[in-house]
C-alpha cells in the first residue's frame, strides 16, 4: 500500500472522526444553551434550540474538521478540497440555521398576544415566512456558488437581466404573489373559514402564494389564483355572529281572521321562547293573499354560528310551528286550481234542441 494510499485512508478517517467530533461536542454545546434558555421566560428560544440541533452538530463537525487539517501530513490534491469543502459547509450551517430560525419565528409570531389582537397575521405571518425562505434560499445558493469559485458578479448580473424577463413573462404570478399579500392584509377570510367565492361554496384549505385552495361540498378541491380572487365576491360564513331564518307559511284560504290571528300570535311565542333566539328581530306577520294560500312572512335570527346546530333548532322551529297551525284549527296550502263550470242559458239551450230535430 503506497503512501498516498494511506494519506487518503487518514483522510478519510478524519472525516469520520470529524463528524463524531461535531455529534459530542455538538452534544456539549447543546446542553450549555439549553441551562441558559431555560432561565428565560419565553418559549421560542427553547423551540428554537430544538430546531438548532442539526445546525448545531453540522457547525461542531466542521470546526473539529478545520482544527485537526493542520495537524495532519495530507495529501497537496487534498487541501484545497477540504478548504472549499469547509467553506461550503460553514454556509451550508449558516443557511440551515436561517430557516430553521425562520420557521420558528413564524410559529412563535401565530401564538404571540401581537397575533390574537390582529387576525391579518394568521395569513400574513406564513406568507412572509415563505416569502422570507425563499430569500434565503436564493442568497443561500449564490453564496454557495460563491464558495465554489463560479463568478458571483456575473451570475448576479444574469439574474438580474433574468428577473426582468420573467417579470415581464410571468406577470400573473407577480399578479397572484401580490394577491396573497392582499389577502392576507385584508383578510376576507382565513384558513378553515366555510365561504361562497361566486358560485363555489366549501371550506378554505390553505392560502398560498400563487393560489387559494377550497375544499368543496362534493369533496373536491379547487384552486383559485389569488390575482382572481380578489376580484370575485367573498362570501364568509365564519364572520357571522347569529344565522337567520326566514321561511313563508302558507295557510288555506279556508282559514278564518280569528285563526290567523291564534296562528299569529302561537307562531311567535314558539320563537321569542326559544333560549337561542336573538329577541331583537323576531317578525311573524300576514304577508299577503297569494294565489292559493294566505302567506305568514316569518325572519328570525339564531344566537349560533354552528350549522348544525342551527339546522337541529331550525327543525324543532318548524315542528312546533305544525303544532301551533294544527291546534288552531287551520292547515297549511298547497298549490290549487278551482274551476267553475257554468251551464248555458236557457236560449241557447232552446236553440240547440231545435237545431237537433
Amino acid at each position: 500500500m503506497g503512501a498516498e494510499t494511506i494519506q487518503w485512508l487518514v483522510l478519510a478517517g478524519l472525516l469520520a472522526g470529524a463528524l463524531i467530533a461535531g455529534h459530542v461536542l455538538g452534544w456539549i454545546a447543546r446542553r450549555v444553551l439549553r441551562q441558559i434558555v431555560r432561565r428565560t421566560e419565553f418559549k421560542w428560544d427553547d423551540e428554537l434550540l430544538l430546531q438548532l440541533r442539526g445546525p448545531i452538530h453540522f457547525s461542531c463537525a466542521l470546526a473539529a474538521l478545520a482544527i485537526a487539517m493542520p495537524l495532519l501530513d495530507l495529501p497537496a490534491q487534498a487541501q484545497p478540497v477540504l478548504e472549499r469543502g469547509a467553506r461550503l459547509g460553514l454556509f451550508v450551517a449558516l443557511f440551515w440555521g436561517l430557516l430553521r430560525g425562520l420557521s420558528v419565528l413564524g410559529h412563535s409570531a401565530t401564538r404571540s398576544v401581537w397575533a390574537k389582537t390582529h387576525p391579518a397575521s394568521h395569513a400574513l405571518v406564513p406568507l412572509g415566512v415563505r416569502v422570507s425562505k425563499a430569500m434565503v434560499l436564493v442568497i443561500g445558493v449564490i453564496a454557495v456558488l460563491s464558495a465554489l469559485g463560479y463568478p458571483v458578479a456575473s451570475l448576479v448580473a444574469g439574474l438580474g437581466i433574468g428577473g426582468l424577463v420573467l417579470a415581464l413573462a410571468g406577470q400573473k404570478t407577480v399578479e397572484n404573489l401580490f394577491g396573497a399579500f392582499s389577502i392576507g392584509i385584508d383578510q376576507p377570510f382565513r384558513e378553515g373559514d366555510f365561504v361562497r367565492l361566486d358560485d363555489r361554496v366549501g371550506t378554505v384549505e390553505a392560502i398560498g402564494l400563487r393560489s387559494t385552495r377550497v375544499r368543496t361540498l362534493d369533496r373536491t378541491l379547487v384552486a383559485i389564483p389569488n390575482g382572481r380572487l380578489n376580484e370575485m365576491v367573498v362570501e364568509s360564513f365564519a364572520a357571522r355572529d347569529r344565522i337567520r331564518l326566514a321561511c313563508t307559511i302558507g295557510l288555506v284560504y279556508e282559514t278564518t281572521a280569528g285563526q290567523m290571528r291564534t296562528v299569529l300570535e302561537g307562531l311567535e311565542r314558539v320563537l321569542r321562547e326559544h333560549p337561542q333566539i336573538w329577541p331583537d328581530a323576531v317578525v311573524v306577520r300576514f304577508k299577503e293573499f297569494a294565489a292559493c294560500s294566505l302567506d305568514i312572512e316569518v325572519m328570525a335570527w339564531f344566537q349560533t354560528q354552528d350549522w348544525g346546530a342551527f339546522q337541529l333548532m331550525r327543525q324543532n322551529v318548524l315542528l312546533a310551528f305544525m303544532e301551533v297551525v294544527e291546534q288552531a284549527g287551520s292547515s297549511f296550502a298547497f298549490p290549487t286550481q278551482t274551476v267553475h263550470v257554468a251551464s248555458a242559458p236557457a236560449r241557447d239551450q232552446a236553440s240547440t234542441r231545435t237545431a237537433s230535430a
